[in-house]
């Protein structure tokens, strides 16, 4: 699915009119609903920090809206052979049915695939025993990592910063 509709599909999930969310973006009242339209069409490509403003006001995470391209399946297939080689995505057969599998064992891409897939499986559980709304649970996909309590996430500091401030700290020994 393209960044456009997955901007229509968010919009429409918030009852949002193009109107609305092109004026809140910033774009002027006259022209909001028509630029919306377009990037919604695919005829006009959102640049990062319009991305970003979209995201923020649909309340999603900006992964969230550019995901890779997966309208066929031949295209999902493609995805599929990529998370293959990339992270060890296996396809098994469990109870005669294909199933989708990630060994951690196959590298640290693999190990942070799967811990991805069981935070996801944790909330997936919850929302079936009725322990969080369907609400929820989309917000949580919606804006993960950032709703995501299986790990700690940090944000680590460039290693140019970290570098000066061990100097700084040596040098006040």
């Amino acid at each position: 699915m393209a960044v456009g509709e997955r901007i229509q599909f968010f919009r429409k999930l918030r009852g949002m009119t193009q109107k609305y969310l092109g004026t809140r973006v910033g774009f002027p009242e006259k022209s909001a609903d028509v630029r919306l339209a377009q990037y919604e069409a695919g005829t006009r490509t959102p640049k990062a920090d319009m991305t970003a403003a979209l995201a923020n006001i649909l309340d999603v995470s900006p992964l969230a809206l550019s995901v890779p391209d997966i309208d066929s399946y031949l295209g999902l297939m493609h995805t599929l052979f990529t998370l293959e080689d990339r992270y060890g995505l296996t396809v098994k057969e469990v109870d005669g049915a294909p199933c989708l599998c990630v060994d951690p064992s196959k590298g640290r891409d693999a190990e942070e695939l799967y811990r991805s897939l069981c935070a996801w499986r944790e909330q997936a559980a919850k929302l079936e025993a009725g322990e969080i709304s369907r609400e929820e649970y989309d917000r949580w996909r919606y804006r993960y990592p950032e709703y995501d309590t299986t790990r700690i996430w940090a944000k680590v500091i460039p290693q140019g910063l970290s570098d000066m401030l061990t100097e700084e700290l040596k040098k006040g020994k």
